[in-house]
């Protein structure tokens, strides 16, 4: 997801960054890769979950905003500052529909940008495991691999 931040121009140098979940997968590795000292990082993280009180205050504050809790349409259109970058990583099933943690069509009115869901984070995800998968592949064989080349 630090990718898609970076690619998409999202400032992250200095920005509030709001993780909405603990978990290992995603919101403790994102609050590392943000506030380490580096190129696409320099955050200031909040790391909210279930016993945070009022998460709606962290949330406004923040220039980005990364749900991962698992709550299917957590983050609503109130809890968003105008202009905010979302980040929808939750995947809930809702009456047999894939849904994820934001309220994508209340959200996506105040939100400067935000992904989709399904669809945004998924497809994002496999193409970074498909580039780790080549760099090792690189690594092991001690071959660079270059697109449309032969051997």
């Amino acid at each position: 997801m630090r990718e898609l931040l970076v690619r998409s121009g999202v400032k992250i140098d200095g920005a509030e960054v709001v993780i909405l979940g603990r978990g290992n997968i995603v919101g403790k590795p994102m609050a590392a890769m943000l506030c380490q000292k580096g190129k696409g990082a320099n955050a200031t993280v909040t790391i909210c979950h279930s016993a945070t009180r009022d998460i709606k205050s962290h949330c406004l504050r923040a220039d980005i905003i990364v749900a991962a809790m698992g709550v299917a349409e957590f983050v609503k259109a109130d809890m968003v500052k105008p202009g905010a970058t979302v980040i929808d990583v939750g995947v809930n099933r809702v009456n047999g529909k894939l849904v994820g943690d934001v309220d994508f069509a209340a959200v996506q009115k105040v939100a400067g940008r935000i992904t989709p869901n399904p669809g945004g984070v998924g497809p994002m995800t496999i193409a970074m495991l498909m580039q780790n998968t080549v760099r090792a592949a690189e690594q092991v064989s001690g071959f660079e691999l270059k697109p449309n080349a032969r051997p």
